[in-house]
């Protein structure tokens, strides 16, 4: 079976839903050492719906290490940045060529908010800082109990109301 190629204009949305991604992670989201609450996710939820998991796995890579290079906050770890391929990975898994229901929203905000940032990125922090980690758990609890709903509202809010942006483009 042969790959599917790819067609320029679905790299040039590829491309721009990395650039929202970076601008929506570096400046319009709150940040903390030990979490951040922003709205990153929705470009990658939107390639992996568009794409599948493996060019949502690249964007969320690829915005990852262009944001961290061009606005760095706090140093490069590349345990994020495999969080940051996983999260694109799942939101292609679960929405791409299905339909985008609330069920598959809020499994998909489960997984990356409950299994990729609750566990990997609190390991990941863990190794970079050596905090405490029953010292970090409740805050980063919280933030989670925060980003299931928000993630699973609004990526099926925003893709009900984008989606025939990006089916024009890709002449869908």
């Amino acid at each position: 079976m042969k790959p599917k190629k790819i067609k320029t204009t679905d790299l040039v949305v590829i491309a721009f839903l990395i650039a929202i991604e970076i601008v929506l992670t570096r400046f319009v989201s709150i940040e903390t050492p030990m979490f951040r609450i922003g709205f990153g996710f929705l470009p990658l939820a939107f390639v992996g719906i568009l794409y599948g998991p493996v060019w949502g796995g690249i964007c969320g890579a690829v915005g990852d290490v262009m944001g961290m290079f061009i606005f760095p906050k706090f140093s490069y770890f590349p345990g994020f940045t495999l969080t940051a391929f996983l999260t694109g990975a799942v939101y292609g898994a679960v929405l791409h060529n299905k339909p985008v229901t609330w069920k598959r929203t809020f499994l998909s905000a489960l997984i990356v908010c409950g299994i990729l940032n609750l566990i990997l990125d609190t390991y990941w922090i863990y190794i970079m800082y050596g905090q405490a980690l029953l010292a970090m758990l409740p805050g980063r609890l919280m933030r989670t109990a925060v980003m299931v709903p928000l993630q699973t509202f609004l990526i099926r809010f925003m893709w009900d109301r984008c989606s025939f942006v990006f089916k024009k483009v890709r002449g869908v």
